[in-house]
């Protein structure tokens, strides 16, 4: 493909990456609106001129810090921009131009959101996931990459699974391991990828939850807790089926035929 798609890819997913900065900061906030008022610095309340909007590129321009008030400005928001920029090309790669590259781009978009929204305030909005349910199945009548039924049965096993480890880890530990907001982003996750994504996003994400897990607790104080999101994990692991699905299945088969399965 022409890298001038990808070039226009890169462009659109950073601006959509810099709206995905107004929707992290104020979808928390209750009665805030991510439409109004225009972008400004959460700090000096300074509206930004264009030119100070332009994704990275003014984040540069500005040493990384505000021209009014020269607070500096928080490094999440460039890395929102590349992040998003970075998706879009790689799903462009993946799919090429097609119904499923704005399908995949929106999916990649509000995994990012969660996966923010999640590390600061450990929750996950239902304003994101329960729409994404709903449009990635709806999605599936429309892509080649999945049938309807896989759609409709990665909502109801995402659902189903991550409920069944919740109440597990409950009944060992008699407290909440996991939340609502997880089960249904599992049920998201399952919807856009098919039921067939599951145990694999369950066991990545386990396996990310983990390494993370173990760092905070050789870095934490002694006697203290750490809580860690497990939404952000989730979200890693549907991305990286995402991209290497083939990659995936083929070290299965490889495992199934070293195990004479």
């Amino acid at each position: 493909m022409d890298i001038v798609w990808f070039a226009l890819a890169a462009v659109i997913g950073a601006v959509v990456g810099s709206f995905l900065n107004v929707v992290i900061l104020r979808l928390p906030q209750e009665g805030a609106s991510i439409a109004f008022p225009a972008s400004h610095c959460p700090q000096c309340m300074h509206t930004l001129a264009w030119y100070e909007n332009i994704p990275v590129i003014s984040y540069l321009f500005l040493c990384g810090r505000c021209r009014t008030c020269r607070l500096p400005i928080s490094k999440q928001y460039p890395l929102v921009e590349i992040a998003m920029a970075t998706l879009a090309v790689l799903v462009l790669r993946q799919f090429g131009l097609s119904v499923e590259l704005g399908y995949y781009v929106v999916f990649c978009a509000a995994l990012l959101v969660i996966i923010f929204i999640d590390i600061h305030h450990q929750i996950i909005p239902d304003t994101i996931s329960l729409p994404g349910i709903l449009l990635g199945f709806f999605g599936s009548f429309f892509i080649q990459t999945i049938t309807w039924q896989q759609s409709g049965l990665g909502i109801l096993c995402g659902c189903g699974s991550l409920y069944l480890v919740a109440a597990y880890h409950a009944s060992l530990t008699n407290r909440e391991g996991m939340g609502g907001g997880d089960l249904k982003l599992l049920a998201m996750i399952g919807a856009f990828l098919g039921w067939q994504c599951l145990p694999y996003v369950l066991f990545a994400s386990s396996v990310f939850g983990s390494i993370v897990g173990l760092i905070a607790m050789r870095r934490q104080k002694k006697g203290g807790q750490t809580r860690i999101p497990f939404g952000p994990f989730l979200a890693l692991g549907a991305l990286s089926y995402l991209f290497l699905e083939e990659h995936i299945h083929r070290l299965w088969q490889l495992y199934l035929s070293a195990a004479g399965l």
